[in-house]
């Protein structure tokens, strides 16, 4: 829905941005006295920079109120698995890699070597979650599997050449 928005809002936006270069090019040939120019294009500017501001203020609005999204925490109630991950050049250290239905899980990623992208796909290669790895910082994401199977894990920034054989596995029972 977003991407479509943007796509339509950029479409609209460089039709606009044409339709000026094309009448300034063709009104170049013509003389005319300075200051009428002037006073029109004061005019033109105006309406034009407030109709900006509509035009990204109602895009902001209607894209960006959805945010934040909500990330789950978890209570002390309901402990999550707390899962180690480390990205090292080419592939994936993690504590654990086997888990059940609907348990809460806590992934602290982190990096040894460069940044790398940490994504987890189900098995049509949806993006279920995501976030960097990096190295000496943890960054954080919590995920409850709700169906079982197996769950890929692959590297979302490039890291070298053989970036396309880092591919971690998790395995999710019932």
């Amino acid at each position: 829905m977003y991407q479509t928005a943007a796509w339509y809002l950029s479409i609209i936006l460089m039709t606009l941005i044409t339709v000026i270069f094309i009448t300034v090019v063709l009104k170049t040939n013509r003389r005319r006295e300075y200051e009428s120019i002037q006073k029109k294009w004061y005019r033109f500017r105006t309406i034009y920079f407030i109709a900006l501001l509509v035009v990204f203020g109602t895009a902001t609005y209607f894209t960006l109120q959805d945010l934040p999204f909500e990330r789950p925490v978890y209570g002390q109630a309901e402990n999550p698995v707390v899962v180690d991950v480390e990205a090292i050049q080419f592939g994936w250290n993690m504590s654990q890699t086997e888990f059940k239905v609907g348990e809460p899980i806590e992934f602290d990623i982190t990096s040894t070597d460069v940044n790398h992208g940490f994504g987890i796909y189900d098995k049509d290669m949806n993006l279920l979650a995501q976030t960097q790895a990096m190295p000496e910082y943890t960054n954080t994401v919590y995920y409850t599997f709700t169906e079982p199977g197996t769950y890929q894990i692959l590297c979302m920034e490039y890291c070298g050449l053989s970036h396309h054989l880092m591919i971690g596995e998790i395995v999710v029972t019932n």
